[in-house]
């Protein structure tokens, strides 16, 4: 079994950073791309950063040049570095990852969600 835990939510004051880490564990044969997304209050989920396995990264406009994604393939880890955080962000943030749990065995997973506010 799968589990995909996140840390590193609270509460900041806008400009202020943030830094959320998401770890996976069970049995794992691979991990392909990972990924942050969030929900804000009566929104839809959106994706907010993307990191393939060979670490290349796209972002939503709304964070480029603030937020930077990056993981450890050998602690199956990703993490979200957020600066210059604004009321908008404020959201639900979602980690998800496709995983391998055999050569012939693919599924998508998500976390189970840590809240970021952050307060004008």
């Amino acid at each position: 079994q799968v589990r995909l835990v996140e840390s590193g939510g609270g509460l900041v004051q806008a400009g202020e950073s943030l830094r959320l880490s998401c770890a996976a564990s069970g049995t794992i044969f691979t991990i392909g791309a990972m990924a942050w997304y969030r929900q804000a209050p009566g929104k839809q989920r959106e994706l907010v950063a993307q990191i393939g396995s060979g670490g290349s990264t796209n972002y939503a406009d709304s964070v480029k040049g603030r937020f930077t994604i990056s993981r450890d393939n050998a602690k199956n880890t990703v993490s979200l570095q957020m600066s210059s955080l604004k009321p908008e962000d404020t959201a639900v943030y979602y980690c998800h990852a496709y995983i391998k749990t055999t050569p012939n065995v693919n599924f998508s997973y998500w976390g189970q969600g840590t809240q970021v506010t952050v307060s004008s």
